[in-house]
This record gives C-alpha cells, sequence and structure tokens, in this order.
C-alpha cells in the first residue's frame, strides 16, 4: 500500500466509511456528519470498496484551475507590462492596468506572473547575500593578502597595466607595490622574493582564484595536480596559499580603491569637455 496525501475532508469522510463497514453507524448516519446525501454517501462507499482509499482522494488534486486565465491572456498583461511598467511593482503596474486597459485581476496573480517571467523579483531574491565577517590576523606578516588591480594608473602618460598589492591583514598596512603589464606568474614571482627580502616568510598568502594561484584542472589522486608554479614553489618554502571564496572575503587597502575611483572620475569629467587621448578607450577597471 502506497503512501496518500489526504486533507482534513477526505480523512473525516474515509473514518466514518470505516465506521459504516465495521457497523458502528448507518448509511444515513454517516451521510448526515458528513453533509452529504443517501446516495452520495452509498457511492462513495462503493468506490472505496473498488478502488480503496485512492478512490476518495479528489480528482482535482494537481489539475489546473478551471478559474484560471488563459494564456493567451496572461501573456498580453505581460507584454504590456514589459513595454510600459518594466520597472513598477505588482501593485502599481495593477493600478496603471486597471486604468489605462481596462484590466482587472488580483494583485498576487500579478504578482505571481511577474515573478514567473523575471520582471519583479520577490523580496528574498532582492535581498543580498550576507557574508560571515573573518576576523583579521593577530600579527603583523602573518597572513599576506596579495592581488591585481588594471587600471590606467599612470593618467594616459603611460599604458593601461596592473599593480600587483601586497596588504598585511593584521594592519592593513601596505607592504609592496609592483606595477607590470598584467598578472603573471612572473612577476608575482618577483614582487614575492622583494617582499621576503625586506620582511621574511608570512604564514600564508590571501588571494583570489587568478590562474596564477589556483588551477582548475586538480585530480583527486595526486594531491600536486592542482598547484601551479606560483603555489608549488610556496608550498617548498612552506608558505600556504589561501584562495578566497568570494571577493567579498578579501579585504584590501582601501586608499588604492579611493585612488582609482577618483581618477575614473576625473577622467569622467575631462571626457565630457575634450575627447580622450589616444589608446584610452575602455577607461575603467
Amino acid at each position: 500500500m502506497g503512501l496518500f496525501v489526504m486533507n482534513e475532508r477526505e480523512l473525516r469522510r474515509l473514518k466514518i466509511i470505516e465506521d459504516i463497514e465495521a457497523r458502528r453507524l448507518s448509511v444515513v448516519q454517516g451521510a448526515n456528519l458528513v453533509g452529504l446525501s443517501r446516495r452520495q454517501m452509498t457511492r462513495l462507499i462503493r468506490v472505496f470498496k473498488d478502488q480503496g482509499v485512492p478512490g476518495l482522494l479528489s480528482k482535482k488534486r494537481g489539475q489546473p484551475s478551471n478559474r484560471r486565465y488563459s494564456s493567451a491572456f496572461r501573456d498580453y498583461v505581460l507584454d504590456l507590462i514589459r513595454q510600459n511598467y518594466a520597472d513598477f511593482g505588482p501593485t502599481l503596474a495593477l493600478e496603471k492596468l486597471s486604468a489605462s486597459h481596462d484590466i482587472s485581476l488580483s494583485k498576487e496573480t500579478l504578482r505571481k506572473w511577474m515573478s514567473g517571467a523575471g520582471i519583479w523579483k520577490t523580496r528574498k531574491e532582492r535581498r543580498s547575500r550576507v557574508y560571515q565577517p573573518r576576523n583579521r590576523r593577530d600579527c603583523f606578516g602573518e597572513l599576506i593578502q596579495i592581488d591585481g588591480s588594471h587600471h590606467w594608473w599612470f593618467e594616459g602618460r603611460g599604458p593601461k597595466c596592473a599593480l600587483l598589492v601586497y596588504v598585511d591583514d593584521a594592519t592593513s598596512r601596505l607592504v609592496h607595490l609592483r606595477f607590470c603589464e598584467s598578472e603573471n606568474a612572473f612577476d608575482y614571482f618577483q614582487a614575492t622574493k622583494a617582499y621576503l627580502g625586506k620582511y621574511g616568510k608570512p604564514l600564508a598568502f590571501y588571494s583570489d582564484r587568478h590562474a596564477v594561484f589556483r588551477t582548475a584542472h586538480a585530480s583527486s589522486k595526486d594531491a600536486t595536480s592542482g598547484m601551479t608554479q606560483f603555489s608549488r614553489a610556496l608550498s617548498e618554502l612552506n608558505i600556504d596559499i589561501i584562495c578566497a571564496n568570494s571577493p567579498q572575503a578579501k579585504r584590501l587597502d582601501s586608499t588604492l580603491e579611493v585612488i582609482a575611483a577618483m581618477q575614473a572620475e576625473r577622467d569622467e569629467k575631462r571626457s565630457q569637455k575634450s575627447p580622450r587621448r589616444t589608446g584610452q578607450t575602455g577607461h575603467m577597471f
């Protein structure tokens, strides 16, 4: 015997039919208890004998409602919203549909349609993800965050380049900077060599998932197969490399971000007054 989902009314009917079968109730008494006629009760008893419990379940369960709107009407309403009220919420969109297009339906129905079509996001979908804060390390030099920032650092006086940034996690102090053409293993080796020569070995470096630090072609059988040249060199020095799972997990120096934002704002104002210099297309990060 399988598992059946029954509502309270169906369970009550089953209990009364079982009492009638056990001769604890008559058919008329059972019909009065569930609010049915004697003929309807007799039909239910016959169905129960032929089909068992599934015969008492509603045949409408899992089927679309007979009162539902047609697909053509739903598509028509959604097309109107996309063309005229794409930035409206369901409540305001319903008011406009009623006033301007003589369309009447419930607010929750419209909300469901707009959510299903991707026009409206629910409050849960709009809520930004909350990341658990990561505690800073206790000592200077214990954990060093490394990252690269691509920007027009020389404001058109030189090519667009990458700035490799080394930041101490405990104090947010900039401990090393290096300009290079791009983020690559060679420049990270040079920058790391310079940092180690001045400050010594940290316990770990904290980075993003750039290809310099992490490879996606790891093997479960070989632990070293997922290591890059840079991470393998750190392993030889007994230095761990930790790759952040999200950008929010890193805590880089805010001074560089402010400088980059100020440069971008100044360049935007300058571009409105005069054309950009040669080679400065794609000015932002």
